[in-house]
This record gives structure tokens, sequence and C-alpha cells, in this order.
């Protein structure tokens, strides 16, 4: 095998996780393919938080079947969480796969092509040890754009939420050592890496389950403190685990940047206690004040699910009034879909699909109204921006986020600004994004 084209679907740890196995790659002497159609190895990384995530998987892997036809010497694999979910089932599944990898055994993806490129079809999808080095390991880190960059810190998730699949295919809560996560850190800075976001399905829990070294905010605290690093963020939090202590760390240190994407699924609290997510309405309402208190100008994002088992219209009610009264900067939303091995997957009280539908599209018609309003708001403010490059759709334009992790858009300049922190006077407000003008500084 000389090249190798991945293909990701899903969240930022599969994004991460996808950058960990093209290091692997890149360490054994393979190269990054243009296409799919002139790979030697297609790795598809896959989602299965909901089903149609997981029916788009299926679909990718028919096309790179048949594309196999004509070229039986590429090799086929699979990771991620359908990976996990499905195990030696997708080699009886997919014709012309090759390779099934589950999420804790990404180190073994050398040998196992190996293994592989000599006709055996493999799958190696067993939980690891926790004491296991190798459910943290990494290559050298190589970052994408050279100006962000993506820190796993922990693995799995102890929440057992009712409709969720992520402990069955991410395992268990287990927290990376503190100092191999600062290495990774200061390595990523030498290497000239500005912004870095720490990962993990519950992050603020960091620490709390397996001796990790720091709590989440005190590590927090350790990454904004390494040299070279201008802006630290994290996701995804659970609103029972945000402590005073961790909003103190946000509010008092100048890296940590003031966005929290913190989901409440549900504003009833009927449907909180089915869905077990262990807190309240009140709760989650007095963590938000909380944060806002602290960092009045904060950005806050939130996950909602709509149509969940036995949910009443007064239920969905109260998530819409919850909408009103967090105003949240974007949320996102999406109707109940049955997962594997799931509480609310044998729950009897299913709702229609049309009902679910109704839902989801009124929720998301006032989110977006919402947002919308947001974002005119921001006309004529500054905003300090990271600029990330250059548009994927205007190369005159150059882009980036602020520190709320809004995207905005500006005209590019004569010299290079990637790296750098320009102040960036709002001008425009798009669907999703700002566009502004650079303010230059006097010479």
């Amino acid at each position: 095998m000389r090249s190798f084209y991945i293909r990701t679907f899903g969240c930022q740890m599969n994004e991460r996780d996808s950058e960990r196995m093209a290091g692997f790659l890149l360490d054994q002497g393979l190269m990054p393919a243009a296409c799919e159609a002139e790979a030697d190895l297609i790795l598809v990384n896959t989602c299965s938080i909901r089903e149609k995530p997981e029916h788009k998987v299926y679909s990718a892997l028919g096309r790179y079947s048949s594309l196999k036809q004509g070229r039986p010497q590429m090799v086929l694999a699979v990771t991620g969480c359908v990976a996990q979910q499905e195990g030696e089932k997708l080699l009886e599944r997919v014709p012309g796969l090759d390779l099934v990898l589950g999420t804790q055994t990404l180190h073994r993806l050398p040998r196992l092509l190996e293994e592989a490129g000599r006709g055996r079809r493999v799958a190696s999808t067993e939980w690891l040890e926790p004491e296991d080095p190798g459910l943290f390991e990494i290559p050298a880190s190589r970052p994408k754009n050279g100006v962000s960059a993506l820190v796993t810190i922990m693995q799995g998730c102890d929440n057992y939420c009712a409709y969720c699949v992520v402990p069955h295919v991410r395992g268990r809560e287990r927290s990376r050592p503190a100092e191999a996560v600062l290495a990774e850190v200061e390595s990523l800075a030498r290497a000239g890496v500005k912004e870095v976001t720490l990962l993990g399905q519950n992050v603020n829990a960091y620490g709390a389950r397996n001796g990790a070294g720091l709590s989440f905010p005190e590590l927090l605290l350790r990454v904004a403190d390494v040299p070279g690093i201008e802006r630290v963020r994290f996701t995804t939090s659970h609103p029972r685990d945000l402590s005073d202590e961790l909003i103190e760390a946000m509010a008092s240190h100048p890296q940590v940047m003031e966005h929290i994407h913190l989901p409440v699924q549900s504003g009833s609290d009927r449907i909180l206690r089915a869905m077990n997510r262990g807190y309240t309405r009140a709760h989650y309402l007095e963590r938000v004040q909380a944060l806002r208190r602290a960092m009045p100008q904060a950005g806050l994002t939130t996950d909602l699910i709509v149509g969940f088992p036995g949910e009443s219209e007064q239920d969905f009610l109260a998530t819409l009034a919850l909408l009103e009264e967090v105003g949240y900067d974007e949320a996102y939303s999406f109707r109940f879909s049955l997962r594997p091995d799931t509480a609310a997957g044998t729950m009897s009280d299913q709702l229609p699909e049309a009902v679910k539908q109704d839902r989801l599209y009124r929720l998301q018609a006032r989110q977006a109204e919402i947002t919308e309003a947001k974002l005119q708001a921001q006309k004529g403010v500054v905003h300090e921006v990271l600029v990330e490059g250059r548009s994927k759709t205007d190369p005159t334009r150059e882009t980036g986020r602020s520190r709320t992790n809004r995207p905005v858009h500006f005209q590019a300049g004569q010299d290079d600004r990637r790296g750098r922190i320009v102040s960036v006077r709002i001008t425009q407000a798009l669907k999703h994004s700002l566009v502004g003008e650079a303010i230059v500084s006097p010479v």
C-alpha cells in the first residue's frame, strides 16, 4: 500500500481519531490520496449516534465495495462507533470489507493492515484494560491547519443516558494522564499551534472516575499556561458536572475562551428523568445563570432531542420555553431515533415520525429566529479573531473564529495572517456566521 483515503462521519472525537490514524499511516510511509479512486487503502471512520449517519455509512461502504471490484488489491477498512457496535457482523454484511477496527484499538491499525494485505479479513473490537497504554497512544502530532488542534483528554462515558449509544461503543470513562495531555499540547505549541480544543464525551468529568493527576479545571488552567498557546476550548460538557471551579477557571484566564457547549436535550423535567440525565430544568438554568454572571458575553450552544418516547405536546412546549429563556447562540436539534442496546429503544410509547418531524421543524424555526437576532446584534461590535486561513468558498477572504466561537469572515490582507489574532469590526450577519472588516493598527 502506498496511499490512503479516510472518510470521517460524526463528531470532533471522530475527527481526532481520523487524524490519529492518519498519523499512524504517515509513520508507515503511506501518503494521503487525492480521492477514493486513487487510494490503496480506504478507511471509513463511522458514527452511530443516530440512524441517519449510520445509514450514510452503509451507503458509502456500498460505493467503496463496488469500487473495489475493479481494484481487488485495494484494502477497505471500517473504524469508529459502527465498527464497535457491529464487529464481525460487518464482515458478513459488506462484501469486500477487509478490516473492522473498534474505538479502543486504533493503535493496532498498522499491524492489522499487514494481515489484511495478506488476504486475511480481520475484526478487532475488544475492550482494553483500563491501564492499557494503547488507548491513548498517538503518533507525532501533525496539526491539520497549523493553527488549531484537537486533543483527546478522555474516552467513554459513565452516564448511560436512555437514548445514547456512546457508553456501548466508547466504553466507560477513562481519563488520560495529565502529564501526557500537557506533553502533547507542548509539542503542538512548538509546532506553531495557537489554539487547542480538549475533547471528551463528558469532558468536565475528567479525572473524576480514575486518577489522572489533575481535575478538569486544574488541567484547563495548566493547558492555558503552556507557552505559545493563545486559546483553549473544550467540548462536550455535561450540565451535572459543570462546577463553580470550572466556571471560575473559564472566567479567570484570558487564554480560555468564553464559549461552552452545554447539551440540555429537553426542557421538561419529566422527559429529563426518563432520559436519565441526572439534573432538573431548574438546575440547568441555575448553571446557565452562573456562567453568565461570570461571563456575560459568553457563547452558549446546546443539543436538543424532540420526540423522545412519551413526550407530550406539553413536554415539547417546555423545551420551546427553555429555548426562549436561555437564548442559545445555536442549538443542534434532532429527532429521537432508536439506537441498539439503549433503554429508550425498548420503551413502548414511541412517537410517530410525523409528530417528531413537526416538532423538530417548529423548534428549528424558532431557534433560527433567535440565532439571526443574536447575529444581527453583533453589527458594529469588534471581535478578536484567530485567523485560520483563506475561506474555502471565497479566496479573497480570510476566516477564523471569535472568542465566543462565532465564524468570522473578512477581506484578506496582502500578508499571510494565518495564526494571528486580528480585531474585526462586524458589518454583516449571515445565517450562521459574521462578516467584518479588519482593523489595521496604526504603525
